[in-house]
């Protein structure tokens, strides 16, 4: 199976702008609250992104699982963190969530090759 992360970021950043250019206010404050989530706070910016990666794996979105994973390798998680994080998604979401941990590992398997160079 092969695995176009490039592909996922340009189609992300395509589609995140062509979201962001509606006039719906609604749609802008969703967008601000889910990066203001994410900032450091109580909890660092890192740790958030775990529980992003949990939650993303348990209600089974492959982008948002891929977004994540960047995010916690580009904050310096090491795989084993990472697939601690992603055992606690299996065991919240069950057996379905196994197709989700095979996208996982292919994507980090990417990420972590890339960081490499």
């Amino acid at each position: 199976m092969t695995h176009d992360f490039e592909n996922f970021r340009e189609q992300r950043e395509k589609g995140n702008a062509a979201v962001l250019a509606t006039d719906s206010l609604t749609t802008k404050r969703i967008f601000s609250m889910d990066k203001q989530a994410y900032a450091d706070g109580a909890l660092d910016k890192g740790t958030k992104e775990l529980l992003g990666l949990v939650a993303s794996m348990a209600l089974r979105c492959n982008d948002c699982i891929d977004y994540h994973l960047q995010q916690a390798v580009d904050r310096g998680y090491t795989k084993q963190q990472i697939d601690e994080a992603m055992s606690i998604a299996l065991l919240v979401g069950g057996s379905i969530v196994i197709p989700h941990m095979r996208h996982a590992a292919n994507s980090l398997e990417f990420l972590f090759a890339e960081a490499e160079k």
